[in-house]
């Protein structure tokens, strides 16, 4: 079918609305009419040099929409379903099997490349020439994506679907980080070093958890503010020239979990001395470089743990995240502001300029897909 998607065809290029030909679902898929998609800083990977994804790509990794057709094996999904998208995983491999679907033995080809396992593609435009579909399973800047049925989460009809995109992966991230990886414990402390979307979802998590000392560390004052407001009892600029001192001081001689989102590793480095011994910081952000610590920095029972996808199952998680919501316990939505589909490029730099958390692309309603 004819659908119109947004495609990055060089790395320093904009991103062109383009007609693109979408292959029917097969076995186990579903093809989803998408109503948001969140824009993500991972979204931005594919412009990076020497990256496993080849242009031209359609990125996209928070979608959800309306299911509109269904392959042949799909039992769990029927025409109409209000669904929210995740990252594919193989859910057969050991570590799938035993409940941690985001360290799948087959994640990086699955969610980075662009491509299927066997490197073909679902999507070509309108000169016959391929067009990567497969990013994180879903490449949902698109008005209609084609996603495996075992890595979607059915929602309630009766939510606003077009703010529950960043759920699959982002909020799920910083959410699942503390939840479920990290296991934060009530009147514990955790510090958060970076405040976007990744960042805040955890500031909300730890709050639920019932953290008493929930520091949120950032160089951008207008994300300290929304921290606070999302229940940090600290904010502190990363750029103090006492700023690990100061961190050990306001968590009592240090946090019992820290949690890097910016992947700098001076950063991390800050992350893991900011830590009380057997203290854990768990890592969410893409590494930027090489870690160095000095030989007493983990041998005094401090813990590094790298972190993927929250390590959360999303058939799990997201349900709980949108039952806190609806509780007002997890306000996700102050993150959010909604953009036309066609503006992807304007939302792109508005989201690395740190104007906006989190940017949702909304395809026009009005733009529907010819047979």
């Amino acid at each position: 079918m004819r659908i119109t998607a947004a495609v990055l065809r060089a790395a320093e290029a904009p991103y062109r609305m383009e007609d693109i030909e979408l292959a029917d679902p097969g076995p186990g898929e579903v093809r989803v009419r998408i109503v948001g998609a969140g824009l993500c800083h991972t979204d931005v990977l594919p412009r990076a040099a020497h990256f496993p994804a080849g242009l031209p790509i359609i990125t996209g990794h928070e979608g959800a929409g309306v299911v509109d057709a269904v392959g042949e094996g799909v039992t769990t999904l029927t025409h109409g379903d209000h669904v929210v998208l995740s990252f594919d995983s193989c859910r057969a491999c050991p570590n799938c099997l035993s409940g941690h679907p985001a360290y799948c033995e087959t994640f990086m080809p699955r969610n980075l490349t662009g491509v299927d396992l066997d490197g073909g593609t679902a999507a070509q435009d309108t000169e016959g020439k391929p067009v990567a579909s497969r990013w994180f399973g879903q490449s949902s800047f698109a008005t209609h994506s084609l996603v495996a049925a075992r890595n979607v989460v059915a929602v309630d009809p009766s939510l606003p679907l077009e703010l529950l995109g960043p759920l699959g992966c982002g909020i799920q991230t910083g959410a699942g980080a503390v939840l479920v990886a990290l296991g934060v414990e009530a009147g514990t402390s955790m510090v958060v070093f970076g405040c976007g979307g990744v960042g805040l979802a955890a500031v909300m998590a730890a709050k639920v958890a019932g953290a008493a000392t929930i520091v949120a560390v950032d160089l951008n004052p207008a994300r300290l503010a929304l921290a606070r407001e999302l229940g940090a009892t600290h904010t502190v600029d990363g750029a103090r020239d006492d700023l690990l001192e100061h961190l050990r001081e306001v968590t009592g001689g240090g946090a019992h979990y820290t949690l890097d989102t910016t992947g700098v590793p001076g950063v991390i480095h800050t992350a893991v001395h900011t830590l009380r011994v057997s203290g854990t910081c768990g890592l969410v952000g893409v590494q930027q470089g090489d870690l160095v610590l000095d030989p007493y920095a983990l041998s005094v029972g401090r813990n590094v743990m790298g972190i993927l996808e929250g390590d959360a199952v999303p058939q799990v998680l997201i349900p709980r995240l949108i039952a806190l919501w609806q509780q007002g316990r997890f306000p996700f939505d102050k993150l959010i502001k909604t953009y036309p589909l066609e503006k992807i490029n304007e939302a792109e730099q508005a989201s690395l300029g740190g104007h906006v958390v989190k940017p949702v692309l909304v395809p026009a309603p009005a733009v529907e897909a010819q047979a």
